[in-house]
């Protein structure tokens, strides 16, 4: 039985964060998530927050503290794609996905690991890519900042570690959602030949290994990327 904590997903409104929220409701946590917009799944608390914004963290997570008590398990997966070619790409495509993605996982833990190291616990978990191993094609500023997050949790371990509070990261490969969902089958199909396990991943099954990586079982991995993506980036 895993023990009961706080937990706060980033961007749960929607896709793997909501799934990921759905997960550690199911195993009895009290679970919060932040939104731009829309709501998190129903039994989680929602809360309004812009994670390029450091004064709008802070009142996020000064709601969840007085709610639910201090976040004891932070999952860092807000993020967005501003997609294009390098040669095509503008200097506010790179830094506004950077912004988001990279410098708001910072925000994110700067502000959750105040509770963290007064209670000398925390689990960290961010949500990277297989393309922050692997890279792709038209995603230079998207895969730069999903490969920051790889650094910055190596580097939390060794600052915080001491603590008691882990830092990892799940890198999740093609997932089925609702944007794959509407690539042509010709295109999806080509997509699964590349992976070895001939399929996209369920969001359910990315949101399992993050639950797990919080859990108790999980208290001695940390600096670790675990990746969910079929095998597609063996060897990155």
């Amino acid at each position: 039985m895993t023990t009961s904590r706080t937990v706060l997903v980033t961007g749960g409104n929607r896709g793997i964060g909501h799934a990921i929220a759905r997960e550690f409701i199911a195993q009895g946590h009290r679970v919060a998530v932040t939104a731009r917009s829309g709501e998190g799944p129903d039994g989680a608390l929602t809360v309004r927050a812009d994670v390029t914004d450091a004064a709008s963290v802070d009142a996020a997570f000064s709601e969840v503290e007085a709610a639910l008590g201090p976040v004891e398990v932070v999952v860092a997966n807000a993020g967005i794609t501003r997609d294009t070619l390098l040669l095509r790409m503008s200097e506010d495509e790179f830094t506004s996905v950077v912004d988001t993605n990279l410098t708001g996982a910072f925000r994110v833990v700067k502000r959750a690991s105040k509770g963290m190291l007064k209670a000398r616990f925390g689990r960290i978990v961010f949500i990277s890519s297989v393309v922050g191993l692997l890279g792709s094609a038209g995603q230079v500023n998207y895969s730069a900042s999903k490969a920051g997050l790889v650094g910055m949790a190596r580097s939390l371990t060794r600052e915080l570690g001491g603590r008691n509070i882990t830092a990892n990261v799940v890198a999740p490969g093609f997932i089925e959602t609702d944007m794959t969902g509407e690539l042509p089958e010709g295109q999806q199909a080509e997509y699964k030949k590349s992976i070895p396990l001939g399929r996209f991943a369920s969001s359910d099954e990315v949101a399992k290994v993050v639950a797990w990586l919080a859990g108790d079982d999980a208290g001695y991995i940390s600096g670790a990327v675990i990746p969910v993506d079929g095998g597609l980036g063996m060897g990155h």
